[in-house]
């Protein structure tokens, strides 16, 4: 089947090609078994902004750094190679690890950041 092709796409007789990209799937988030002990340190009224930040930041491009998403310079203990920085004054982060090949984005876990000092679960971590 031929398809006409309007005039404004052919300049001199050469054919312009117009290739449609369909958008990629959405990366699954696969939260670990202790990140709902880490967001019940956290206060109530926080839960929300967090959970909806971690979809639009990290379901399609969790590999992408950003202001607010960086790769870690050193893996931490929990395995995660990705820092996501949110909240009033980037006061919380997230840490996650991307598995490409399966599509998944791994929440490792939910910390506060105040000053100098990271908390996980109310308890202070070293990194």
């Amino acid at each position: 089947m031929w398809l006409r092709i309007p005039p404004a796409l052919t300049v001199s007789g050469v054919m312009t090609i117009i290739a449609v990209m369909g958008k990629k799937p959405p990366y699954v988030l696969i939260y670990g078994p202790e990140v709902s002990r880490h967001l019940a340190a956290i206060d109530v009224k926080y839960h929300s902004l967090i959970r909806t930040t971690i979809k639009e930041q990290l379901e399609f491009e969790p590999e992408r750094v950003t202001r607010n998403r960086k790769p870690l310079r050193r893996p931490i203990e929990l395995g995660a190679g990705w820092e996501l920085r949110l909240g009033p004054d980037n006061r919380f982060r997230v840490f996650y690890r991307v598995d490409v090949e399966q599509g998944q984005v791994r929440i490792l876990a939910i910390a506060v950041k105040e000053r100098n000092r990271l908390y996980i679960a109310g308890e202070e971590v070293e990194l």
